[in-house]
């Protein structure tokens, strides 16, 4: 059975207006991912999700690389416990 986990991830660089949040969403629907993505004051974006391990860790590999017009500098990744409060993954406005 795949170990499930939870990741908060922030996200910094120039990762406002370049369609990361879009592109966040995308890759966690794809990877079968839950929980959601958002900008946050002061430029950084903000990333909680929740699955497999496995699948998890593709995502922070597509966080660290983001959509072409981004250029991101930093993602810092604190691991948890899978918690399943999540029902879909989905961007906060």
């Amino acid at each position: 059975m795949a170990e499930l986990a939870s990741l908060q991830a922030k996200v910094s660089g120039r990762v406002h207006g370049v369609f990361f949040r879009a592109f966040v969403e995308s890759r966690a629907l794809e990877l079968n991912l839950t929980g959601y993505v958002r900008n946050m004051p002061g430029g950084t974006v903000d990333v909680v999700a929740e699955g497999e391990r496995q699948q998890l860790e593709k995502l922070v590999e597509s966080l660290a690389k983001g959509p072409p017009p981004a250029r991101v500098e930093k993602v810092n990744v604190d691991w948890a416990e899978y918690s399943g409060v999540f029902k879909d993954f989905r961007i906060i406005y």
